[in-house]
């Protein structure tokens, strides 16, 4: 599925947002099974989390026509046993879902784990007993793939926590993760100053407040106190949830390009 949300999203993306049902059913026909037709794929692609809509004469990206500020962002972290998500595990999720700047849900769940490293304990002052009578992984999971809907994945350092956590979704049947995807160390270097973008320094350099480090929900929170001071810093040119992911990966010269437009 990876490669039809990236086809998918090139396709919306040259043709301003919305393509017709011809369109779609040729990019996703060379992906599909035999047991398979497009509006099974569409109605995975929604499953996923990735923001498609029906429209009259096909689909379009919602992404591309919702302003970011009115945008939901379901901001994730998680603490693992391990950083191979083949041989190791999600011991901890913290997530809140922000909209027009409020907080408006949260989860917070450890997850049943038999094997927990004493480096673990250390770093999380996660103890094997908080996991005994945890939600099992696929339960967590669930609940997670529930949470999220198909609002913004954001993390920080993103790749690591998309990754593990696609990687296990994969492996308890629920699919891969279709959500857009925004990393707030890549938005936050380019909208404000820092010596450092780590999670524990930006805390402390801007008075975030967050005390625990390494626990799952109090870093999701930190990182949505992250987002909004990114947020304050936007350039005008950028007025879409789609333009802002760009704009969190825009080289210099890019950004430049959109100042002067």
């Amino acid at each position: 599925m990876l490669k039809v949300f990236d086809e998918l999203t090139n396709a919306f993306r040259r043709a301003g947002g919305e393509i017709s049902y011809e369109a779609f059913d040729r990019i996703v026909r060379k992906h599909a099974t035999l047991l398979e037709d497009s509006e099974t794929i569409f109605l995975l692609l929604q499953a996923s989390g990735y923001p498609i809509e029906e429209t009259l004469t096909g689909y379009r990206l919602a992404t591309m026509f919702t302003p970011w500020q009115q945008q939901e962002y379901c901001i994730v972290d998680i603490e693992t046993n391990g950083a191979k998500p083949g041989r190791s595990q999600v011991i901890e999720i913290g997530a809140v879902k922000l909209k027009e700047g409020e907080i408006i849900d949260r989860l917070e769940t450890f997850v049943a784990c038999a094997y927990l490293p004493d480096h673990i304990v250390k770093l999380t002052g996660i103890e094997p007993e908080d996991l005994r009578e945890a939600p099992s992984r696929r339960e967590a999971l669930t609940m997670l793939r529930g949470f999220m809907e198909d609002a913004v994945f954001v993390a920080h350092n993103a790749g690591f926590d998309y990754s593990f956590l696609n990687a296990s979704f994969q492996r308890f049947g629920l699919g891969q993760i279709g959500n857009p995807v925004l990393c707030t160390i890549d938005l936050a270097r380019r909208t404000f100053e820092s010596e450092r973008y780590g999670l524990a320094y930006l805390n402390e350099a801007l008075n975030l407040g967050m005390q625990a480090h390494h626990r799952a929900y109090g870093d999701a929170l930190a990182t949505s106190k992250v987002l909004l001071k990114s947020f304050e810093n936007i350039p005008e040119y950028v007025r879409t949830t789609d333009e802002l992911i760009r704009f969190s990966k825009s080289s210099r010269k890019e950004r430049a390009k959109g100042m002067e437009n």
